[in-house]
């Protein structure tokens, strides 16, 4: 490996002017949001506006969103943060946008009228379809670098023609359009309602061959999804189009997914270095200069990919990350805000936590178990851990724990990397970074920006930022107590 990916940028792309400043559009779990960097990188103006998913009772494998909600909350991110800029801001030269990999969404090409929900990378309702199928886990890995899980796009959208009586009309009366969530935001905000698809995005479906850059014919004809009805692929960065409705005219450049524009937050990817970011759900990267090794659990995801270069990661999933808190604080009662407000007190004071199984979304790397259980191990009612703030404790170490399992799957496959950089919401506990620090032998710094995908997509657009200024650093200092408990989960885990 060399010691880092040498960016470089496409000649005659469309790109931010150096003297503008760059709209980064930012579509997560909880929010939409919108900011404007000047050509420093630095936030001139910001919005948020928060989008609830929705969840069936009676199905914990359900979560999905409101498609126009998902719209609407966009444009007023857009709108505001606009309509807030300082008198003396540059003009905005360029947008980029990021989304949710996973999450797909079909809709109508004629009218643009949404055909289903937007259903997110957490929902998991085709999942015993796809264990039906059983496709073959090697071929699947070695078209696309990932393995099947009913998280990827391919059978959420095989569910969407099985049962959605709008979307079979659709395709029969071939006006269907349906795949990555990006592709329909591109088409709703942009004036030109292109549909098109960047690789990073296309990569996550599980119909996406990473080395042809298209989608495969043969897992287009084993998951049965027409290849009319999805986006075309063009590059990461691309003259996509201008954004629409009552706004100056700005071109958006650059679309990718959340995780791959996290990569860029600290500037070009170092091969030496391990990016965690924890958010609704955690993910560890090592940029690779060549194609990734390959190494059972891991995924080789695409970063990043156009016409001069393209830039692979391995990359490890936690599904419950904040979601698993989300969950914790469901089962307790109480607002995931109060469990936040303490979980650093609580963190330093209890020592003693019980485990955790973090079954919460499924098991995802390196484990791959979409069915197992949620639950506390080694409680009866008698035992003096069995209090919310111990669980709170027990939740926070199972994401580190998560975290571990990946990061000594990657050094396996990679070779031992010298430090890791954590971002993202979890990341501003410093009991999380210290037990990961600690855990890993390694020193973990925090950036001062932990929203790394927005800083990501603003390096990318202007190849500037203050995400790469390090906040604080934790030293790896051993912990026997927490080793012990790490080794105890890893024992325990394949018994539930």
């Amino acid at each position: 490996m060399t010691d880092s990916f040498r960016f470089p940028r496409t000649r005659g792309a469309p790109a931010a002017q150096p003297q503008g400043a760059a709209l980064l559009l930012d579509q997560g779990s909880h929010a939409c949001k919108a900011s404007i960097v000047d050509p420093d990188g630095r936030v001139v103006s910001a919005h948020s506006v928060r989008v609830a998913a929705t969840t069936d009772a009676n199905d914990e494998d359900r979560v999905e969103y409101e498609p126009q909600a998902l719209i609407t909350a966009m444009r007023e991110a857009i709108a505001t943060a606009i309509a807030e800029l300082p008198p003396d801001a540059p003009e905005i030269s360029a947008a980029g946008l990021a989304t949710q990999r996973s999450t797909i969404a079909c809709w109508d090409e004629h009218t643009g009228e949404p055909l289903s929900p937007i259903i997110s990378w957490q929902d998991r309702r085709a999942a015993d379809w796809l264990a039906s199928l059983a496709p073959d886990p090697d071929a699947i890995r070695q078209i696309t670098g990932l393995v099947p899980s009913a998280h990827y796009g391919a059978s959420k959208l095989h569910w969407c023609l099985e049962n959605l009586p709008q979307v079979a009309r659709a395709l029969r009366e071939k006006r269907l359009r349906m795949g990555p969530v990006s592709s329909y935001l591109l088409y709703a905000l942009l004036a030109q309602r292109p549909c098109v698809v960047d690789p990073a995005n296309a990569s996550r479906t599980l119909l996406w061959d990473v080395s042809q850059r298209d989608w495969s014919p043969k897992l287009l004809e084993l998951f049965d999804i027409p290849r009319a009805c999805l986006p075309d692929c063009v590059p990461s960065r691309h003259d996509f189009g201008q954004l629409a409705g009552e706004l100056p005219p700005i071109p958006l450049c650059v679309c990718t997914g959340d995780q791959a524009a996290a990569l860029f937050a600290w500037g070009e990817p170092d091969t030496d270095t391990l990016y965690v970011n924890i958010g609704t759900g955690a993910f560890v990267q090592r940029a690779c200069a060549d194609h990734p090794p390959a190494e059972p659990g891991l995924l080789q995801s695409v970063a990043w990919q156009d016409a001069e270069r393209t830039l692979s990661v391995l990359e490890g999933t936690v599904n419950g990350a904040g979601s698993a808190v989300t969950w914790l604080a469901a089962q307790a009662g109480v607002s995931e805000d109060s469990l936040f407000e303490q979980a650093e007190r609580w963190l330093e004071e209890i020592d003693a936590p019980p485990l955790f199984i973090n079954g919460v979304g499924g098991l995802g790397a390196p484990f791959w178990n979409p069915h197992c259980p949620i639950e506390f191990a080694g409680l009866d009612d008698a035992s003096e851990a069995d209090t919310l703030p111990a669980r709170m404790v027990a939740v926070i170490e199972s994401i580190v724990f998560l975290l571990m399992a990946n990061i000594e799957a990657m050094e396996t496959a990679a070779g031992s990397a010298r430090r890791i950089l954590v971002s993202g919401g979890l990341s501003r506990l410093d009991g999380l970074c210290g037990r990961l620090a600690g855990l890993s032998g390694r020193t973990v710094e925090r950036a001062v920006d932990i929203e790394a995908t927005a800083a990501g997509l603003g390096w990318l657009l202007t190849g500037t930022g203050s995400a790469g200024e390090i906040s604080r650093r934790f030293d790896a200092r051993s912990d026997t107590r927490l080793s012990l408990r790490y080794r105890e989960w890893l024992e325990r885990l394949p018994r539930h």
